[in-house]
């Protein structure tokens, strides 16, 4: 029978061929696509809190501007189209649940027809929405051939960079907008059929040998390099929490330097992370299971010496640790809520921050950095692999 399709995205949910409808269907909130803001999505906030935060805001719009934009050139290449990023995107904001970011990418993506109807258009798109699904809800339920069937699908190692770096950005964008509604003490909207993310299995952290990674894509290097791939690299500062993937994020050089200066904002340095910054991003490690960053993050750890030992062992060890830590047991807890489930942060994971010396904006600084740690773990749990053997990272 020959397969139809018509243009429009019924709400939310997205197939990866359309069925034949008499009329266009439009997603929930269609006006939701026109805003002027495409990383806050016109959220009310108070212009106080937007000149406070607006040293890395201005990188996160450049980043959204950069990965999502208006239209598209492909290439043999730069084969995702503007179909497939919005679809990625839409399909990780289903996972985080945020309403406004679900309404955002529907509306976006309903105007553009789906692909051709062919066998390898459909494996494709099968294909990119798994990834993405897996990714964003379960980092380590990816399988190891996972990157290659992408590859046998057409993806060049430019387009996995950016397809990944999609999935991180809009996880990372789904926390800050869960921030900014919650320290705005707006209500949560509980959605049916999400279920959060669970904590990556304990056994992947019983060897405190496996220290290094390794990408699974070919890095940018020196003689094969563009003048604007060399270029980033080189202004990629040592001391940066990217320098270790510059030369694999190199690939998509157009968002290189924006995200090097957004990292920079909440991390000036790797030997300057404070032990708050460290908590967050050990627990952000250890939920999303980037073995990686757990271990080289522990190394800076400074505080009770039996904190990364709880973590590895799971939820009850890291209780029992915190049992008497009100502080740290707070700062926990609020973590957990966002990188499980960021549709059901509020302001009751936000507010007992308060009560323990940080002000607001540190306090929301720290959550915010959650996200963007999130993201990076998705990065090296997406692009590449655990090493079976010590090696010493810059981060």
């Amino acid at each position: 029978m020959e397969q139809r399709r018509f243009s429009g995205k019924s709400q939310w949910y997205h197939e990866t061929q359309s069925s034949l409808c008499p009329t266009d269907i439009q997603p929930l909130v269609p006006e939701a696509a026109h805003v002027n803001d495409r990383f806050l999505l016109d959220l009310i906030v108070p212009q106080e809190q937007q000149d406070a935060e607006a040293a890395w805001l201005i990188f996160a719009r450049i980043i959204a501007d950069s990965l999502l934009p208006e239209r598209v050139s492909t290439s043999r290449l730069h084969t995702l189209s503007c179909y497939e990023r919005l679809s990625t995107a839409l399909t990780v904001a289903q996972v985080f649940g945020v309403q406004r970011l679900c309404n955002y990418y529907a509306a976006r993506l309903a105007p553009f027809s789906s692909p051709d109807s062919s066998r390898e258009t459909n494996r494709r798109l099968t294909l990119l929405t798994q990834f993405a699904r897996q990714l964003a809800s379960q980092p380590t339920s990816l399988s190891e051939g996972a990157l290659n069937e992408l590859s046998d699908c057409g993806l060049s190692a430019s387009d996995a960079v950016l397809f990944v770096q999609i999935i991180g950005f809009v996880g990372f964008q789904a926390r800050a907008i869960a921030l900014l509604q919650a320290r705005q003490r707006l209500p949560v909207r509980l959605l049916p059929g999400f279920s959060g993310q669970q904590d990556a299995p304990a056994e992947l952290f019983i060897h405190e040998g496996d220290r290094g990674w390794q990408s699974d894509l070919p890095e940018v290097i020196a003689p094969y390099a563009t003048d604007e791939q060399t270029a980033v690299i080189e202004s990629c500062p040592p001391e940066s929490v990217l320098f270790a993937l510059r030369r694999l994020l190199a690939h998509n050089a157009e968002t290189l330097p924006a995200f090097i200066r957004l990292s920079h904002q909440f991390w000036p340095s790797v030997s300057s992370l404070t032990d708050d910054n460290v908590l967050v991003m050990l627990l952000t490690a250890r939920i999303n299971g980037s073995v990686g960053d757990f271990n080289q993050l522990q190394a800076r750890w400074q505080g009770d010496p039996g904190l990364p030992d709880a973590m590895r062992n799971g939820e009850r060890a890291l209780q029992a640790w915190s049992h008497n830590r009100p502080r740290e047991r707070a700062i926990i807890q609020a973590t957990q809520v966002l990188t499980r489930y960021p549709e059901r942060f509020s302001d009751a994971q936000f507010s007992p921050l308060l009560e323990y010396g940080l002000s607001e904006q540190q306090a929301f600084r720290l959550f915010v950095s959650a996200g963007l740690a999130g993201w990076i773990n998705r990065l090296r749990i997406g692009l590449g692999h655990t090493l079976k053997e010590p090696k010493t990272l810059p981060f």
